[in-house]
């Protein structure tokens, strides 16, 4: 699994500057224009187009599919400030993670909200609906009607791995750190999960929000202890024994250290992985190196 991952992310690498640049410009733009329109027009018209239908869409709407990405609406103007929010989230995360690497990250989410919306979100009959229809649909609909926002909700624990020290300010004034903020989503993730207020039958819509959750394990791996910093404390040295007057010797490094770089999370070097850049982190106490994959994806070192 490592062996994949490693390729994985060399192939990344050497890819870094494909795709689509400032992907969540574009995506902010589109988002913006929806919002603009539905609340110019009293209607929703352009969003009743784009966003997610798995009934239009098994009659031949197929760019239900994407198009959902830029219906991420609110009913006022405050819904531009979110939109920029999560534009700049992901111009971030893409710096870290490279233009193409960021855009397999989006599109991939989107495949998997795709295959697990058209598996178990339900279709609208027809025709009238029961009573216990009724209550389902209004019940289990929303999740799928909301995929743009569990999708980019997204990008705010991936930023939060790769810079769980950035500071964000609540209400424009309370401070609080990016790692804080990402426990406070999985928390809200949980509570989502396990809600004991809506019926037996909400089960699996309710696990939607993992889809978004296993996107992010699937690019960011063991990433997620930055999300878990009280959890990452570097040890104490211990103090060497001693029996009677001869001092303990620990053993000697088995392995030469014939390498001049060499990263302190994953243990890469310059001689096993020649195609990597090292960098020194100037926030970490001390002398600490890093490879291009962690130099802004690690705890620092206080």
């Amino acid at each position: 699994m490592k062996n994949l991952r490693r390729s994985f992310d060399r192939f990344c690498y050497k890819n870094r500057d494909k795709g689509i640049p400032n992907l969540m410009l574009y995506i902010a733009i589109g988002n913006a224009i929806v919002l603009i329109l539905s609340l110019f027009n009293g209607g929703a018209a352009l969003y009743s187009l784009l966003c997610f239908d798995k009934s239009l869409i098994l009659k031949g709407q197929v760019w239900r599919l994407v198009s959902y990405v830029f219906t991420q609406s609110s009913d006022s103007f405050l819904g531009l400030i979110f939109l920029y929010f999560f534009y700049m989230l992901g111009r971030h995360v893409e710096q870290s993670m490279g233009t193409f690497r960021f855009n397999l990250f989006y599109l991939s989410g989107v495949l998997l909200m795709d295959i697990f919306a058209m598996i178990f979100c339900p279709v609208i009959p027809d025709g009238g609906v029961t009573d216990a229809q009724y209550t389902m649909l209004i019940t289990t609909l929303p999740v799928y009607y909301n995929m743009a926002y569990y999708l980019h909700l997204s990008l705010l624990l991936t930023f939060a791995t790769l810079y769980p020290d950035a500071r964000f300010l609540i209400f424009f004034v309370i401070p609080i750190k990016g790692w804080v903020i990402a426990l406070i989503y999985l928390v809200m993730v949980a509570a989502e999960i396990f809600n004991l207020s809506v019926p037996v039958f909400y089960f699996p819509h309710n696990l939607f929000p993992l889809v978004a959750v296993a996107n992010y394990l699937l690019f960011m791996g063991g990433g997620i202890r930055n999300v878990f910093p009280f959890l990452n404390r570097p040890r104490k040295m211990k103090t060497p024994k001693t029996t009677g007057t001869i001092p303990f010797v620990p053993k000697a490094d088995p392995q030469p250290r014939d390498f001049t770089h060499r990263c302190r999370v994953c243990g890469r070097t310059d001689v096993t992985n020649p195609e990597l850049e090292f960098r020194y982190c100037s926030r970490c106490n001390g002398y600490h190196c890093y490879c291009q994959d962690h130099i802004n994806n690690h705890i620092h070192v206080e």
